[in-house]
Order: structure tokens, then C-alpha cells, then sequence
């Protein structure tokens, strides 16, 4: 009775072995599809912080970019902080939470968005400045145009124009690197000139936040205290170029004096045919975008990117990939933004 109960154990045991033994056999099927499943390359994740949508130019950053980084097969968040410091470090924060690799930024405030970068380097994530430097921070990349270059060009054309007289200045915003840069390269011409008593700056302001209504109150307050006896003006951009027009149009002055922007934005590409703005400086957006794009990709792999070109943002040399602008006028205006597409001509002529 024991060998009995003895050997009906051992055939219980040796058909749960054989149970078992076949379910090791499917196992190995199973974890083929599960080895495939992990040797899919994962999909890379980039985050764009962006300072504003206010501008024509940024909605065109936003969609060109978007659209470059899904051509590439990754994916891509954005966020836009409105123009608020506490604001972008905390949809930073919110990007970084979600998994990204590597975070894009257009900086409102290029010195409170070194936190930003601290934060991101902690999570491992690299970051590349787009289009605006970071100060003060351990950048991995920055993408931009040459914006000294964007200056010297704005201030050529307008010296060629006026190589003696009364000039105005109406700056970008002093938070932003970039309106630093433009106004370096702008008296890097206009210096000598200044220095030989051929050129007087009768006014020279920031524009808080790039808002053009501030742009709008220094050309009033510029007029006013000279007498509207004004030569030229350089400024900023072509949003800031419109509502210093605004300031002289008020003033029967429209048309009557240079002024240089920058952005070629529809409404100043419309000026320019109108003769009531001189020039603006074309950045070819597309090839921006495109550029931080593939370069934003490469660092999420850890793909070397080749660059002698370096920015000093005042605390490290950064890596920097730097395009050139175009300078445009009535003469060149329809083989440049209107031949790239930029602006339709139907658009421009109207």
C-alpha cells in the first residue's frame, strides 16, 4: 500500500514537471517578442520652452520647429510662458517630469533661465538655447543667427542712408542676450562715425519686454525730446520698427525718416514696398528650426556635433551653431523672402 501511494507521488510529480517543462517551452517565444519589443529604438522626446506666441515670427518658430522635429520621427512638447519668468521654470519642471531627453528654450529671461538649465542637467537632460542665450549657465548648445551680425547689417544700410545726422535707438528687451548682441553689432558701425562727431545718438532705450507699446512711448518720449528734429532710427525688430512708425505718422513724419527692423515680418515686408520702412533683417526660420531640430536629436543620442564656434555667455564657452542673416530692402525683397516662400507676393504687394 506504501509502494503504491509511493509511486502515484512520483507520477504526480513527474506530470506537473512535464507541465511545467512545456510551459518553459512557449516562455522562449514569449520573450523573443519581448527582446524584439525592447530592441525597438525609443522614440526621442524634446520639450520646447517658449518665451512668447506673441510675435508673427515665434508662432512660425513654434510650427516650423514641431514640424521639423515629427519629419525627423521624434516627438516634441511645447509650452509657451506668456512673457512670465516663474512661469517657464514651472512648465520646465512639468516638461522635465515628463520623460524628455533633451529641452529646447527660447528664454524669456536670459538670466533667471539658468535655473532652468541647473534643473534639467540634475534630471540629465541636456539643453540647447534656441535662438536666445542663457546666461550664466552650463548650456549644451546654441542655435541661433548671428545676431551682431543682425545689428551691423541694420545699421549699414541705415548709415549708407544717413551717414550724418540725428540717430534714434529703440532697443529690444535688457532681459534678453540677444537685444545685447544686436545693439554690440549696431555700434561696432555706428562707434567711429560718433567718435568723429558725424553721428549724435539722440536716444537710446530698452523695450521692456519687446512689448511694442513700450517701443510706441520711447519714440514718443524720443520726439519729444528732440524737438522731432530726428534723423534715423534703428530698431529692434519689425514690431518695435512699426509702432516707432506709429509715434512718427502722429507726427507727419512718416516716410520721411529711415528706420530700420528686423524679423521680416509681413507687416514690414508691406512697409518696405510702401516706402515707410527702409529695411529688415531676414533670419530664415526654416533653416533654424530644421537646424536645431537635428542638432537637438543628436544630443538626446549623444552624437558628437561639430562646431568651432563658441559664445561666452559669462559663465562658460558655449558650443554655438550660428547662421547668417540677410539684409533686405525694396531691391532684394522679392529674391529673398518672397522667393523662399516666407511671404507670398500676393501678400506683400496686396
Amino acid at each position: 500500500m506504501v509502494h503504491w501511494k509511493k509511486r502515484l507521488s512520483i507520477g504526480w510529480l513527474l506530470i506537473t514537471v512535464l507541465i511545467l517543462a512545456a510551459c518553459e517551452e512557449k516562455d522562449p517565444v514569449v520573450q523573443v517578442h519581448k527582446e524584439e519589443e525592447e530592441s525597438l529604438p525609443d522614440v526621442v522626446k524634446i520639450g520646447f520652452s517658449m518665451d512668447t506666441l506673441e510675435e508673427e515670427r515665434w508662432v512660425r518658430d513654434r510650427d516650423l520647429f514641431k514640424k521639423a522635429v515629427e519629419d525627423l520621427g521624434a516627438e516634441v512638447e511645447i509650452m509657451e510662458a506668456r512673457g512670465n519668468d516663474a512661469l517657464q521654470v514651472l512648465q520646465a519642471e512639468t516638461l522635465i517630469s515628463q520623460g524628455i531627453d533633451v529641452l529646447v528654450i527660447v528664454p524669456y529671461n536670459a538670466e533667471a533661465a539658468a535655473a532652468i538649465v541647473q534643473k534639467a542637467h540634475r534630471a540629465g537632460i541636456k539643453v540647447v538655447s534656441y535662438d536666445r542665450l542663457v546666461k550664466n549657465a552650463d548650456i549644451d548648445l546654441y542655435v541661433s543667427f548671428d545676431n551682431e551680425r543682425v545689428g551691423e547689417l541694420q545699421a549699414r544700410a541705415i548709415k549708407e542712408l544717413v551717414p550724418e545726422g540725428k540717430y534714434v535707438y529703440i532697443g529690444g528687451a535688457d532681459t534678453d542676450y540677444n537685444a545685447h548682441l544686436m545693439k554690440k553689432g549696431v555700434f561696432s558701425v555706428l562707434n567711429s562715425p560718433i567718435d568723429l562727431g558725424d553721428i549724435t545718438v539722440a536716444y537710446d532705450q530698452w523695450t521692456d519686454n519687446w512689448l511694442p507699446g513700450n517701443a510706441y512711448s520711447n519714440m514718443k518720449e524720443a520726439l519729444k525730446a528732440n524737438h522731432n528734429d530726428i534723423d534715423a532710427v534703428i530698431a529692434a525688430n519689425d514690431a518695435t520698427a512699426g509702432m516707432a512708425l506709429k509715434a512718427m505718422e502722429e507726427e507727419g513724419l512718416k516716410g520721411k525718416i529711415p528706420i530700420a527692423g528686423q524679423d521680416a515680418e509681413l507687416a514690414a515686408a508691406q512697409r518696405i514696398v510702401q516706402g515707410t520702412q527702409t529695411m529688415t533683417v531676414y533670419k530664415p526660420i526654416d533653416t533654424l528650426a530644421r537646424e536645431a531640430a537635428s542638432l537637438a536629436i543628436a544630443l538626446a543620442k549623444d552624437e558628437y556635433i561639430d562646431t568651432d564656434k563658441k559664445i561666452n555667455n559669462g559663465k562658460i564657452e558655449v558650443p554655438s551653431v550660428l547662421l547668417e542673416p540677410i539684409a533686405v530692402d525694396r531691391d532684394n525683397l522679392d529674391s529673398t523672402i518672397i522667393a523662399d516662400g516666407f511671404h507670398s507676393r500676393e501678400d506683400v504687394y496686396r
